[in-house]
């Protein structure tokens, strides 16, 4: 059994959470992707996946073995291109896309690390709150917060955030704490016309509450700027006030009313076939990305 390539089976498989898919990515047949799984399986002594008619999730031990097997798989293109003196393997643009403060906060250390890594690429961002079309627009990866349509590029889910409701803890000690979605009503509200264009919030088991925001700015911080003055709430994404929740400046409200969280996937046209250098950043921001 080649042992490096039932590593790459068993992370496929974790990415994709589909043994039909993980074959289709690698050119193999399903009946080739069972026998790999149940030959590593027999040999480590461990079941990696549990498989039901619709899903496909890893175990304990599955898990933690593939954890290392991204770590791995990560050290050996590293050491492949190092012997090969970056000559011919991992050279031109990179070109990555994001949402601007996910892209800020998270995409860009690793993009920084990853040209550190790699001294004869460069790489250009495109950090935007807006659609963007990877294939017109000539980029090589994106990194994209929400449910995705079918559009036949390969996706690699790596995360989810929430949908949260905040405000400063000085607003809520003056104008009251909202129990319901229907009490944000009598609250103040601001919203980034950028990231929820809509009057309209969604909360769970469909409840929807029709808001008549009193600011409305163009940028995804100048509302979050807005709570953290104690001016009024907001509606953003977990990871965009993350430190300012830990912290105590911004307190998040109606937990329980929230949707399901959002899905983040790393997309890349191709598959396997992509360049070297689509190839080697994918590999390290997605092993960096899951471990958030």
């Amino acid at each position: 059994m080649d042992r490096l390539q039932a590593m790459r089976i068993v992370v496929r498989i974790a990415e994709t959470q589909s043994f039909a898919q993980a074959g289709r990515h690698l050119n193999m047949s399903p009946p080739a992707v069972t026998r790999a799984v149940a030959a590593l399986e027999a040999t480590i002594g461990a079941r990696l996946f549990l498989r039901t008619t619709r899903t496909v999730r890893l175990t304990e031990a599955g898990s933690r073995y593939v954890a290392e097997c991204r770590r791995l798989l990560v050290e050996i293109a590293e050491a492949e291109a190092a012997a090969a003196g970056y000559t011919g393997m991992v050279t031109g643009t990179l070109s990555v896309t994001a949402s601007v403060l996910f892209g800020r906060l998270h995409v860009l250390p690793i993009l920084t690390d990853y040209l550190d890594a790699y001294p004869a690429m460069t790489a250009r961002t495109l950090f935007v709150d807006r659609p963007v079309n990877i294939v017109e627009e000539g980029i090589d990866v994106a990194i994209r917060i929400g449910h995705l349509a079918d559009s036949g590029l390969t996706a690699i889910r790596v995360g989810a955030v929430r949908r949260v409701v905040c405000g400063a803890p000085g607003y809520f000690a003056r104008h009251g704490v909202p129990k319901t979605p229907a009490d944000l009503k009598a609250h103040r509200i601001a919203v980034s016309t950028g990231a929820w264009p809509s009057p309209e919030w969604r909360f769970r088991d469909d409840e929807r509450v029709t808001l008549h925001p009193t600011l409305e700015c163009n940028t995804g911080e100048a509302p979050i700027d807005a709570a953290l003055a104690g001016w009024g709430l907001t509606r953003v994404l977990s990871y965009q006030i993350g430190p300012a929740v830990q912290e105590g400046r911004l307190r998040i409200v109606l937990e329980e009313y929230e949707e399901a969280p959002l899905p983040i996937h790393v997309v890349f046209p191709e598959g396997r076939n992509a360049a070297m250098k689509v190839r080697t950043f994918v590999d390290l921001v997605v092993g960096r990305l899951q471990k958030k």
